[in-house]
């Protein structure tokens, strides 16, 4: 069985604008937030999330952001196409992979794993308020109505 959890002993939130250096895959792994934002800045930033097994991000496109996604632990299906009813890229992504979101492109990542999928997203330019805190999914489609 795949284990994912590791503690830094480091507190997760948004250390953004300032200097900033951890061990992104340990702060990665010790998230258990569905997001996180870890450190916002003026042209990037960077979130923690943790998906749940047999959840997702959910279908989403962000017209003006890039988006760099990169798997720390579990297992899962990256889904992309330029329309939302026609998904037609899609891979099975795991630890140590690194998935390439251009803005505009719709986009869903699945855990098919069985524990929580451990990642962490790029934006630039940001995408979240500074200081963001999803603890579910839940949490995040209503703070974004």
């Amino acid at each position: 069985m795949i284990k994912c959890f590791h503690s830094s002993g480091e507190t997760l939130k948004d250390y953004g604008p300032n200097p900033y250096v951890t061990n992104i895959e340990t702060a990665t792994k010790q998230n258990n937030n569905y997001r996180t934002a870890l450190w916002t800045g003026n042209y990037l930033q960077t979130t923690l999330m943790s998906i749940p097994v047999n959840g997702d991000i959910g279908l989403e496109m962000h017209p003006d952001t890039d988006q760099f996604l990169r798997i720390e632990c579990g297992r899962g299906i990256a889904k992309m196409g330029r329309n939302k009813n026609d998904l037609n890229f899609q891979k099975n992504v795991s630890s140590g992979y690194a998935i390439f979101v251009p803005a505009g492109t719709w986009h869903n990542l699945i855990n098919t794993g069985n524990v929580p999928l451990k990642l962490y997203s790029i934006y630039a330019p940001p995408h979240h308020p500074h200081g963001t805190v999803h603890k579910t999914k839940k949490d995040a489609l209503a703070k974004e109505k």
